[in-house]
């Protein structure tokens, strides 16, 4: 089994670059599923109804999150049982931090953590996914860890290694080199990266950002205009023992893509 997973959509452009290159590369890899973070796939930040059905219209399976899942307050969004906030945000709060995909012959669990590094002081994610994990009742189980620091989520990565199918690290918006398959079982990457506007910081105007960490004054951000890059990743799994067999970045640049 094959799947896509991309790194966090960022406000209109981002939406509008995964609805045009997610058939496609779904097409091309030949990915049995989709899977992305939507977090900031609203316009400004947060998700709404409206931007996650733009994802799921363009093929994504399953949406996950992380910090931001609550932002706009759209509680009603997670009665949709594929649309998933992190496991570990405290007992009451809305929606599922998981989701059991059945793909007929298999059956796959997405979980949705976050990291606790520089991020908000919600349940250890650690703990909260060794109580999960037997709850689970399938071999192939992929985690979306959305953290901050990348020694919270290396750790992780060895810490589930043998244990889950695979483990993609979000939410810094920069793609990672480190790629992997841990202990012959487990696929790792610390950051997916983004779907959001190439010349930006982290989907933000440039001159916003530079505005504020150079002069430390209020700043109102707005999303930068296209075009965008497209990141992800493309795992293959072995359902029949829950081993990832291969584990392959991808990189695009929609300005590349328009000379051709």
């Amino acid at each position: 089994m094959k799947l896509l997973m991309f790194g966090d959509v960022v406000g209109e452009a981002g939406c509008a670059a995964f609805c045009k290159f997610a058939p496609r590369l779904r097409q091309q890899y030949g990915a049995d599923l989709i899977l992305v973070n939507g977090e900031n796939s609203a316009k400004g930040n947060g998700i709404t109804p409206e931007s996650a059905e733009r994802l799921f219209t363009a093929g994504a399976d399953v949406i996950t999150t992380g910090n931001h899942c609550f932002r706009r307050k759209c509680d009603v969004l997670y009665d949709n049982p594929r649309v998933l906030r992190p496991a570990n945000f405290p007992e009451g709060a809305p929606g599922s931090g998981v989701f059991l995909l059945d793909g007929g012959a298999y059956t796959l669990a997405v979980v949705n953590l976050m990291g606790t590094a520089y991020m908000e002081p919600i349940d250890n994610p650690f703990s909260v996914i060794d109580t999960l994990l037997p709850t689970l009742g399938t071999k192939n189980v992929f985690i979306d860890f959305h953290a901050e620091a990348t020694a919270e989520k290396r750790a992780m990565g060895y810490y589930l290694s043998g244990r889950v199918s695979a483990v993609i690290g979000t939410h810094t918006h920069v793609q990672t080199a480190d790629e992997e398959i841990i202990d012959g079982h487990t696929a790792y990457l610390t950051d997916a990266g983004m779907v959001g506007p190439e010349r930006s910081v982290l989907g933000v105007c440039a001159e916003q950002a530079i505005r504020k960490q150079r002069l430390h004054l209020p700043v109102t951000f707005t999303e930068a205009e296209p075009p965008c890059m497209i990141c992800g990743v493309c795992i293959s799994l072995d359902t029949r023992t829950g081993k990832a067999q291969s584990v392959a970045r991808i990189f695009l640049r929609e300005s590349k893509e328009q000379e051709n």
